[in-house]
């Protein structure tokens, strides 16, 4: 099943992706939906690890900690 998305994108984005287009040979479709499933598989293969960005409590400067002297 296909479905369709309507969004709204700048002047010089706009003409960016017929001038691409065109210059491939491709609707301007395939190119946005390329680029939906390649940043769907950067998702999968190596952003898991961004679930736990804020997630860490404490000192954000470790150095602060007591018992910590520096050198």
């Amino acid at each position: 099943m296909s479905h369709t998305l309507t969004i709204r994108i700048q002047d010089d984005l706009a003409r960016w992706l017929a001038d691409t287009a065109k210059a491939m040979s491709v609707p301007q479709g395939k190119i946005v939906r390329d680029q939906l499933e390649l940043a769907r598989e950067q998702d999968k293969q190596g952003r898991g690890f961004m679930r736990l960005a804020g997630s860490v409590r404490g000192d954000k400067d470790l150095s602060t900690r007591k018992g910590f002297s520096r050198s």
